[in-house]
């Protein structure tokens, strides 16, 4: 394999794909150049001569792979219940490597750093054959900003402490933690009793 030595103009995704018409304009998926093609037509002219060391759009690298979106719980201090919403999780770019794919959770905490952890145990300090991620804001920890009645509703507002700012929590598909699958009421027990005890 060439060395990769392109971003997309869309994502900025490492790539060696390019227009096959003017042959100077990066792209990473075929998606992406037809989203842009409304912007590129405008200075988009036939090249001369191929460029050495380089694939055509029309032949994606093997290891690229789509968007994987799954199902995730969302706490927001706004609202009363907890609700089902959809994550999007941008792959590795090597999926041999074992890692994780990164979710997209940005837009559930605008303008702030996130911090995460992973519940491995669930009732009665049983090993979870999935484990949750969950997401939350640091400042609204800190600051005590934003009380979660999401969170107070599922704890029966009987927790030592209380939940502060919004929290999205992911279910791994297995104790390896390679992958995400969807959430769902069924881990609303877990959650509970996490925050329950949560200092």
């Amino acid at each position: 394999m060439s060395t990769i030595n392109h971003l997309c103009t869309i994502c900025y995704y490492p790539t060696n794909l390019y227009c096959g018409r003017c042959e100077r304009v990066y792209y990473c998926s075929p998606e992406h150049q037809l989203s842009d093609w409304p912007r590129h037509k405008v200075e988009c002219v036939h090249a001369h001569s191929e460029p050495p060391n380089h694939k055509q759009i029309a032949t994606p690298p093997v290891y690229q792979q789509p968007l994987v979106s799954v199902l995730a719980l969302l706490f927001s201090p706004e609202e009363e219940n907890p609700r089902l919403v959809t994550v999007q999780c941008t792959p590795q770019p090597e999926p041999t490597n074992g890692l994780c794919p990164t979710p997209l959770v940005q837009t559930f905490f605008p303008d702030d750093q996130i911090g995460s952890v992973v519940l491995t145990q669930g009732l009665n300090n049983e090993h979870l054959r999935f484990p949750l991620h969950l997401f939350y804001s640091q400042s609204s920890l800190l600051c005590r900003a934003n009380v979660n009645r999401a969170i107070q509703r599922i704890t029966s507002e009987a927790a030592a402490k209380p939940w502060f700012g919004p929290a999205v929590v992911l279910k791994f598909n297995g104790s390896r933690r390679q992958g995400y699958s969807h959430a769902g009421a069924n881990d609303l027990p877990t959650l509970s009793a996490y925050f329950l005890t949560y200092k």
